[in-house]
């Protein structure tokens, strides 16, 4: 309760802003509710709630929450199989699977696991962004072309479009490239610019006085966001998995967004605050019919300068949205190609090459994990979290990989062998050592005595002191003695327990 209290009035900066961004978020909202595989209006559900229930408790005065681009490609690869696009079950599902996206972003903020946002390493989450990217783009391109695909996969539905470039709508072309190019060129000329406002009531209007003929969004149900406690519970096992996947996964926008600009205005900043917000926004959206939310970047440095500087700037934005769902059939006559070109616009700016390069001049490691995060979501499409899934075990097995080299020294004073250890002696490493020094007693048959020394080590386990303890057993029945000095202070308390009179005073 403490964290609602610190909610001051709201400032004329922050109305401002509220409705700024409002103004920007209903276009998109039905733009990704489109990519999601959701009916418009679920956009606009979650666009209405979202905000303002993460303006209750959130940490970031700038964030704005609400549908994202990536969140809703993960969306749609969680419950592609098991509903029927643009359906009210698969609308149902996408409904459920907010609920756990907010459940388990919630219970992160309230155990205080907030640190659990830094685990996904910045080469996976990139790689998997700009693969992301480039799906969300080429799953467009059928709508942007008003052609017809059936595939799956996204590069192969773009494929089919293309490839039938008489069936292609030029006009509706010319509405998604036009949206396009205006949203790019308003980010170069202010980031205040009314860009997607201008696309968007441009192309309203052209289509209202029939100026144009193309597909256009069809009826939205006017009336406040519907309360639905009759979701399909069955299916909750099926999304345990996607529902922890997209809440980490969709996580890394919202707290970059919240760092950076904490940084920036030199203010503390709480994970665990912002984990508990964006659940409770994700759980009412759910209950509410739209889909899982998220933080936009966009959206957020509008925000942030149009004025906002409270929580109360996204309160105003999702409460603008609220006010406008009763008159929402105004916008069944928008045409698709314009949420086309709005979700592709959005889409360009995740794409980055730097994190590869960074990665390729640093860490050739870490660019391997990139490539294959890259490559896996590509062609796991459109199962996109297998590329994250892949991304994750490759990075702890190069972790594993590393903390396996345990360097091992040695040298001779008289039957005497000192031997230096090096590194991090574990249940992963504690082979190396055992074989290592089999090795070396082999290789000097006239050493009778061992001095192992233990300082260089960075940490020892269980699995690690017991395999010195073996090796020291196994060298002393065969008449050679191994004493251990140095031992880490960190360590003396454990290694005294497990290996007890072996240890030298």
């Amino acid at each position: 309760m403490r964290w609602s209290r610190s909610l001051t009035l709201p400032r004329r900066g922050d109305l401002v802003a509220g409705l700024s961004v409002a103004l920007v978020l209903i276009p998109q909202s039905l733009a990704y509710a489109e990519l999601a595989g959701l009916p418009a209006v679920h956009g606009l559900y979650a666009a209405a709630v979202a905000p303002v229930a993460a303006a209750l408790i959130g940490s970031s005065p700038y964030l704005q929450t609400g549908p994202v681009a990536l969140t809703s490609l993960l969306t749609l690869s969680a419950l592609a199989p098991l509903a029927e696009t643009g359906t009210a079950g698969f609308a149902a599902h996408a409904a459920l699977l907010a609920i756990v996206v907010g459940v388990v972003r919630l219970l992160f903020g309230l155990l205080r696991w907030g640190a659990v946002s830094y685990l996904l390493s910045q080469p996976v989450v990139s790689a998997f962004t700009v693969a992301a990217a480039i799906l969300i783009i080429a799953s467009q391109v059928p709508t942007l072309i008003d052609s017809d695909a059936d595939a799956a996969n996204p590069f192969l539905g773009a494929g089919q479009a293309l490839a039938a470039p008489g069936a292609w709508d030029a006009v509706a072309v010319a509405i998604g490239v036009a949206t396009v190019l205006l949203v790019l060129a308003g980010r170069r000329i202010s980031p205040l610019f009314p860009a997607v406002l201008l696309a968007t009531v441009g192309a309203l209007l052209l289509s209202v006085f029939d100026l144009v003929a193309v597909p256009v969004v069809g009826a939205i149900p006017a009336g406040l966001p519907p309360m639905d406690l009759g979701l399909p519970w069955e299916a909750l096992p099926s999304l345990v998995v996607p529902g922890v996947v997209i809440a980490l996964v969709g996580f890394a926008e919202p707290s970059s967004i919240a760092r950076r600009y904490a940084s920036m205005d030199r203010t503390p900043w709480n994970p665990n605050r912002e984990f508990t917000g964006q659940g409770l926004a994700n759980i009412v959206a759910g209950l509410f019919s739209g889909l899982p939310a998220g933080g936009s970047f966009s959206r957020s440095a509008l925000n942030r300068l149009s004025g906002g500087r409270t929580r109360w700037s996204g309160a105003v934005t999702g409460l603008v949205v609220l006010a406008v769902l009763p008159a929402a059939g105004v916008l069944a006559d928008l045409p698709t190609a314009v949420l086309a070109g709005l979700v592709i616009a959005a889409a360009l700016s995740l794409l980055e090459v730097r994190p590869f390069t960074q990665a390729w001049r640093c860490s050739r490691p870490q660019f391997a994990i990139a490539v294959l995060t890259f490559v896996m979501t590509l062609a796991a499409a459109p199962r996109v979290e297998w590329g994250i899934v892949a991304g994750v075990v490759l990075s702890l097995a190069v972790h594993l990989w590393r903390e396996m080299r345990l360097d091992v020294t040695a040298t001779h004073a008289g039957t005497t062998l000192h031997v230096w250890l090096s590194g991090v002696l574990y249940f992963a490493s504690a082979p190396v050592l055992e074989g290592r020094l089999l090795a070396l007693l082999a290789e000097q048959p006239d050493v009778d005595r061992v001095m192992v020394h233990l300082q260089g080590l960075g940490r020892v386990d269980l699995t690690g002191l017991l395999s010195l303890r073996s090796v020291i057993e196994h060298a002393r029945e065969s008449g050679t003695d191994i004493e251990l000095c140095d031992v880490p202070d960190h360590t003396v308390e454990r290694a005294e327990r497990v290996l007890g009179d072996l240890l030298r005073s």
